[in-house]
């Protein structure tokens, strides 16, 4: 094993490949990213990645986290369940999912041709706002704030389709742009069936 470098900034030699990696992502996105343009940037020799990473593919899904780390670091803090009400809560949820993938989806769809850095990705998935968006009506379910029966699961689906629907149809060439319904619209809409 490689003896561990250390950077001024303190981070160890893979975290500071993840960090280019994940920098060059957020600026150019995916799309033709390579092994060479990455150890260039990190101002590294090219076979260097490899003695850090099993191939391309890891490191590229490690960036990925880190990208949507990154993303989501900006975006504040959600609502807690049972405080506030819950359609300013679920307007909140709704307004992160939307920045959250305008940021990130543009990454995710220059990778539909690389099936293999996705299922990486998918190995070692953190607890996606997806989760935590599920988890926040259930525990809201549990407190009395939303009906017994209401499907919560359902409504996570919606909630989340609305954001993919909305920015891929910006991403997709020759694809209509979607002319978004308001975020309050959504949130009536959604909670007429769960509320």
């Amino acid at each position: 094993m490689p003896p561990r470098r250390t950077f001024e900034d303190g981070r160890n030699f893979r975290e500071h490949l993840i960090t280019t990696a994940a920098a060059m992502i957020a600026e150019h996105g995916t799309a033709g990213l390579t092994v060479r343009a990455i150890a260039k940037q990190a101002r590294v020799a090219d076979g260097l990645l490899y003695n850090h990473f099993t191939d391309k593919e890891e490191l590229l899904a490690e960036a990925l986290r880190e990208h949507v780390r990154t993303v989501e670091n900006g975006l504040g803090t959600l609502p807690e369940p049972g405080t506030g009400t819950i359609e300013r809560n679920l307007a909140a949820q709704l307004t992160y999912g939307l920045a959250l993938h305008k940021a990130i989806l543009p990454a995710f769809a220059g990778l539909i041709g690389q099936p293999a850095v996705l299922e990486r990705l998918s190995q070692n998935e953190e607890d996606s706002w997806r989760d935590r968006l599920a988890g926040y009506l259930e525990a809201e379910q549990r407190q009395g704030r939303l009906r017994p029966d209401a499907d919560t699961g359902a409504a996570t689906a919606l909630i989340v389709g609305i954001c993919h629907e909305t920015v891929l149809s910006s991403l997709l060439p020759h694809t209509p742009a979607t002319r978004a319904a308001s975020v309050d619209a959504i949130v009536a809409t959604v909670l007429s069936g769960i509320a």
